[in-house]
């Protein structure tokens, strides 16, 4: 164990869930190791995510430019460095300081194994877990816990700004993706919309809007587009406000687990056995449901995703029977005083 840790670098570089789930990391960081201060090292794009984040002492922004931010990293002498992106930047940004450091083990030949030849190489261990890992020289134990997400007060969405219809309550739909094969198709989220019979928020980005337009313009429940009105704080207060989730596999899926919410994740060309699903503690796990068609021959067929599905055919998505993911919402989503 590293002795006499008064400062530590944590660095994740991108990307929102990837950021969301080093937040456990954080939290056991700051509960060992009391008088430490913790400092965090991402992207500027991303800064939002963390900046309520009471575990952390300061935020370091990579901006495209090393030159004059490697000086300044230098300056703080810090005892230990988290590197929890391991990647050609955080390794140079390590090897430039100079410290003690720790990683976790990407296992990026399994999922290679598993894309390439399907194999089941891959140990059934979150990316959280192993996370842990890198901080194993600290003496980190992880309290199993789950995820954190914090809010700033100027970015809670009160429920009284949103459509009169949606102030007693909804449903959340996570309608956006980085990549299209990870994306559970306009007309499928219609069929669940239809059988949910409550009221539905979609959530998404500005390139999100049209198919938000899409599915509002074409469910016979009432669907609020809220795609591209809402910074990655405000969603997350939406998603927390919500009786309930429905998501891809992408980044508010992870807000999501951090809030503990009731939550349906699609899951398309990846799969949960690369270790990013809901990361929940044992008493929540209950409330997460897995959506996917599994044993299909051609899944996974990337770790990431791609514009259009490789076969033409998408059957990942297409084949998903949406029953089961609406009866899950549907229980889940009740307002407590109907609940049996």
């Amino acid at each position: 164990m590293v002795k006499e840790v008064k400062k530590i670098l944590i660095i994740r570089f991108s990307s929102i869930g990837d950021i969301v789930l080093t937040s456990a990391v954080v939290r056991c960081l700051k509960e060992k190791i009391k008088d430490a201060e913790v400092h965090f090292l991402t992207k500027k794009q991303y800064a939002l995510i963390l900046s309520a984040n009471p575990n952390i002492d300061k935020i370091w922004l990579y901006d495209n430019n090393f030159h004059d931010l490697i000086p300044q990293l230098k300056s703080q002498g810090f005892d230990f460095i988290v590197d929890l992106h391991k990647n050609y930047r955080s390794i140079f940004v390590k090897y430039r300081l100079g410290v003690k450091s720790g990683s976790f083990p990407k296992m990026n030949l399994q999922k290679w194994l598993a894309v390439r030849f399907k194999m089941k190489s891959l140990p059934d261990i979150h990316i959280v877990d192993r996370y842990f890992k890198a901080a194993a020289p600290l003496g980190l134990v992880n309290d199993r816990q789950g995820l954190d997400y914090f809010i700033p007060a100027e970015d809670e969405v009160a429920l009284t700004s949103l459509p009169e219809t949606h102030r007693q309550g909804y449903i959340a739909i996570v309608i956006g993706g980085k990549h299209n094969t990870k994306i559970f198709p306009p007309e499928k989220v219609i069929e669940v919309c239809e059988k949910l019979g409550q009221p539905v928020i979609l959530l998404g980005g500005k390139e999100d809007m049209e198919h938000g337009k899409l599915i509002a313009s074409n469910s016979k429940t009432t669907v609020y587009n809220s795609s591209g009105r809402y910074n990655i704080n405000q969603s997350a207060s939406l998603i927390r406000q919500a009786r309930a989730v429905l998501t891809n596999d992408t980044g508010l899926m992870h807000v999501a687990a951090a809030f503990r919410k009731p939550m349906v994740s699609v899951w398309g060309n990846t799969i949960p056995a690369f270790g990013m699903y809901p990361y929940l503690p044992e008493e929540s796990r209950a409330n997460s449901m897995i959506a996917e068609v599994k044993d299909l021959s051609c899944r996974p067929c990337s770790k990431l995703g791609f514009e259009k599905c490789p076969k033409k055919h998408f059957q990942c998505m297409n084949d998903i029977n949406t029953k089961p993911i609406a009866d899950f919402l549907i229980a889940a989503g009740q307002p407590p005083n109907r609940k049996s």
